[in-house]
């Protein structure tokens, strides 16, 4: 199978991307596979760093509050299109994948002018702009959200979810064990309840706010914090922080500060609640870990997408949301609401869990398989 797969620009669109080349090469060692995204974006270095070579377009996304930024698009969408042409031509593609992004739009734009199959992944309840615009030519959409039919071509969607790290997916067969692992590295008490705080990989300031500035519940209560800060806020409150730590013995054993935590699946085994951003990928991890979860949703992302990820959870009363303007106040009131509360944080845990989906790679390979083998009997 020769297959390039599109898209980039946040971990969301990226990690989803790999996990499609991981399942594909895991089926068809020989696959060839070519990654295609904007140049400057994050794609440019994590492709790479997962083994696949990548090819960087000179495009960029339309801006909404700088309006000067946008003379430049029409120039770069035509040199990123005639790009994307040559790309596809050289190198002769059965089918290209869009996981939505800069780059997605440009490179199946030219595929499906070209006729040359493609299979879009969408991963929000709230479907971006580039795979809306694509829908109509695409062979099969995979969504991981009900509800995508208003934005989709209901005979194109296939219901996959969002393929996620295999140690998360399979995170509940080794439980007990990652819990052991994960006292001891994270230097946690087993008598304790356990708080996982994460803003993502470059933290989130409401979140670390909130958690800055109620410190104290946690020492009152003797609740564990396992807290991510992100590399831009990890300095600042390290420094803010250590007048606490001197004067009492008891910040130490329960506050653990952390830059930026390596084995989630560990600190998710550890975890009796998890307080973290509504991203897509977030929440497909958090489905298959199936622990009581406060979303609080991004306000800074396109046409407030997190919130409506945020919502499909609420609805099914698999997940609390706090609105990211009202954290600071409702921050202790939700989490004590979780962990002083069992029967809730059973019933959250239980929710989530059932929406839960471990095989999303093998689902999209299957569509992505069927698509191919249909081209080339075509062919044939």
């Amino acid at each position: 199978m020769r297959a390039i797969i599109s898209g980039g620009g946040t971990g969301g669109h990226i990690f989803p991307a790999v996990a499609i080349a991981n399942v594909i090469k895991h089926h068809d060692a020989d696959a060839q596979i070519l990654f295609v995204g904007a140049e400057g974006k994050m794609e440019m270095q994590k492709v790479p760093q997962a083994g696949y070579k990548i090819v960087g377009l000179k495009i960029a996304g339309f801006q909404r509050k700088k309006l000067w930024k946008n003379v430049t698009l029409p120039l770069k969408m035509l040199q990123s299109s005639l790009k994307a042409k040559k790309i596809i031509k050289d190198f002769a593609p059965d089918i290209v994948i869009g996981v939505g992004g800069y780059a997605s739009w440009a490179t199946l734009k030219q595929a499906q002018n070209l006729n040359i199959p493609t299979l879009l992944q969408e991963q929000n309840s709230l479907a971006g702009k580039s795979n809306m615009m694509l829908a109509k030519k695409a062979e099969k959409i995979c969504v991981a959200y009900d509800g995508t039919e208003k934005y989709f071509p209901k005979d194109k969607i296939v219901f996959t979810g969002n393929p996620v790290r295999k140690n998360i997916a399979y995170l509940h067969e080794k439980q007990a064990e990652l819990k052991l692992q994960a006292l001891k590295e994270f230097n946690l008490s087993s008598d304790k309840p356990t708080v996982l705080v994460t803003g993502g990989s470059l933290g989130a300031g409401t979140i670390n706010k909130a958690v800055e500035s109620n410190l104290q519940y946690f020492i009152d209560n003797n609740v564990q914090i396992l807290w991510q800060t992100g590399k831009f806020y990890y300095a600042g409150i390290k420094e803010r922080t250590a007048s606490l730590f001197e004067n009492n013995p008891k910040a130490g054993e329960l506050i653990k500060i952390n830059e930026f935590i390596f084995d989630m699946d560990k600190a998710y085994s550890v975890s009796d609640a998890v307080v973290a951003r509504a991203g897509a990928l977030s929440i497909s991890e958090l489905c298959l870990v199936g622990k009581p979860v406060i979303l609080v949703p991004s306000p800074n992302v396109a046409e407030d997408h997190q919130t409506k990820n945020a919502m499909a959870l609420v609805v099914k009363d698999a997940a609390v949301m706090v609105k990211d303007n009202e954290l600071q106040q409702n921050f202790v009131k939700e989490l004590d609401g979780i962990i002083n509360n069992k029967d809730k944080a059973e019933r959250l845990g239980k929710n989530i869990l059932q929406l839960g989906i471990k095989d999303a790679d093998e689902r999209i390979f299957n569509e992505i398989e069927k698509i191919v083998n249909k081209q080339q009997n075509r062919v044939k």
